[in-house]
């Protein structure tokens, strides 16, 4: 694992530390990171933690433009009303990526980054026409996104260069598009194909289109003749039919475990046209949550300067208690809530963010513990399952008594995660519908209930 640990006071300090360190690497939220070094995919003797910098802006510029900045979360984006009316492919995206506990932490910029063409949120900033600005010690400079990407995981960034603003044009009221994944289930999945759509619908005709396809070629591209045969036509069956047919010619898929090329060159068409219907009918954004699910009553991040190595201790407050933590500075949080500090409540399940076993509430949001470095705790607020019983009237959270009445504890591993989402829900929205409890629980994966005993006792929790 990595040997030190920064947390800097300013992105100039991050770029210096980068410009001098060349087995530095950036976190922010982690949860690609943390599992490349674990499986020795990428090699980083020093993390650079910028959690704690003030760059989780979203904001609409007088020009129209909106800019996102390096640290906001998927979960940023989803919850965002400006986004929802401006760039609504975006918001789609990142609210099908992970679960709550993984968009909670994962960065739009990470994503971008790490140059995957399975990526979701990369095919919708395509298709909005988005640029990244990048910071060294020689000053910025932006690219676009059309521009950013040379292959599968690899960019025109420079090692020493940090992202630190991703902007694009707010769409306006003839614009209007929407984003499509398919997946092998609703959450925690991969996308076999995705397709982000954006349209200019100036008096009925098309006057301008963009159609982009993630997962069907090295990287993110968009379906030009698809997008060239729209202009100037008015949207009907027929012309969406043949759009559809043009995009799925322009894939050039792999066959992988997720899908054959045959299936994603279908699955394009299939998509693609189903994207240009919504848009036709309307109907884009009929299935997406008015207030969606977040777990998270976010804090403000304290940005508190600091180096973790052997010797420098961290220094944080676990339900309710400080803790100075002597050991685990190259562990996971997961690990030291374990091994150094004894609470064996949160458990290990997958060990890779798939499971929400080890999910705990950090500084407001419900996290993987997993994919969290533990310096991260230090001068942080956590809470675990330890805590969130009411000790001092020697009483358990309604939630905890829910589970127990309902029976919704059998083998009782995956447990503690679920009770700390469900608890985090029932701050947020103390009268859940029954689909936002499915939106809560979608990043907790239990092998014995079938899912119907713990649905039933957050219910219940929640008349509590």
């Amino acid at each position: 694992m990595w040997k030190k640990y920064i947390t800097p006071s300013s992105p100039q300090e991050v770029v210096e530390i980068l410009s001098n360190n060349k087995k530095a690497r950036i976190v922010a939220g982690g949860t690609d990171l943390v599992l490349e070094i674990e499986r020795g995919m990428t090699e980083a003797e020093t993390l650079i933690d910028i959690s704690r910098l003030p760059l989780n802006r979203i904001t609409l510029d007088e020009n129209g433009t909106l800019h996102l900045g390096a640290l906001v979360t998927h979960n940023n984006v989803a919850g965002s009303k400006l986004l929802r009316e401006h760039a609504y492919p975006l918001v789609r995206a990142c609210w099908e990526v992970g679960a709550n506990q993984i968009r909670n932490r994962a960065t739009v910029a990470g994503n971008i980054i790490t140059a995957s063409p399975a990526n979701d949120t990369i095919t919708p900033l395509m298709a909005l026409g988005a640029s990244v600005t990048l910071l060294s010690t020689e000053g910025e400079r932006t690219v676009s996104l059309d521009d950013f990407y040379l292959g599968v995981r690899k960019t025109v960034m420079r090692d020493d260069e940090m992202l630190v603003d991703i902007s694009f044009p707010a769409l306006d009221e003839n614009q209007r598009g929407t984003f499509i994944k398919l997946g092998l289930r609703k959450a925690q999945a991969i996308s076999i194909i995705n397709v982000s759509i954006v349209l200019n619908l100036n008096l009925s005709a098309i006057s301008s289109a963009s159609i982009t396809l993630g997962a069907v070629a090295p990287t993110i591209i968009h379906a030009k003749n698809a997008e060239e045969y729209l202009i100037g036509k008015e949207l009907n069956d027929e012309i969406i039919a043949e759009a559809a047919r043009l995009a799925m010619a322009e894939a050039t898929p792999i066959s992988d475990i997720r899908g054959s090329a045959e299936y994603r060159k279908e699955m394009v068409r299939v998509l693609t046209k189903r994207g240009l219907k919504s848009l036709l009918d309307g109907t884009e954004q009929d299935d997406f949550p008015l207030d969606p699910v977040l777990l998270s009553n976010e804090k403000e991040a304290v940005n508190q300067q600091s180096v973790h190595q052997e010797g420098n201790p961290i220094i944080t407050t676990i339900n309710g208690e400080e803790y100075i933590i002597e050991g685990g500075q190259d562990k996971t949080l997961l690990a030291v809530l374990r091994d150094e500090v004894g609470l064996m409540g949160t458990k290990e399940g997958c060990g890779e963010g798939e499971c929400g076993a080890c999910t705990v509430d950090l500084d407001g949001k419900a996290v993987m513990s997993c994919l969290v470095p533990a310096p991260r705790a230090h001068g942080a607020e956590i809470t675990t399952i330890e805590g969130i019983a009411d000790s001092k009237l020697e009483k358990l959270h309604p939630v905890q008594e829910a589970f127990i009445h309902e029976g919704a504890v059998q083998c009782g591993y995956c447990t503690p995660g679920f009770v700390i989402s469900a608890s985090k829900l029932l701050e947020e929205k103390p009268e859940p519908t029954r689909n936002e409890i499915e939106q809560a629980i979608a990043g907790n994966l239990c092998r014995c209930t079938g899912y119907y005993k713990i649905v039933s006792a957050i219910e219940k929790a929640s008349e509590a």
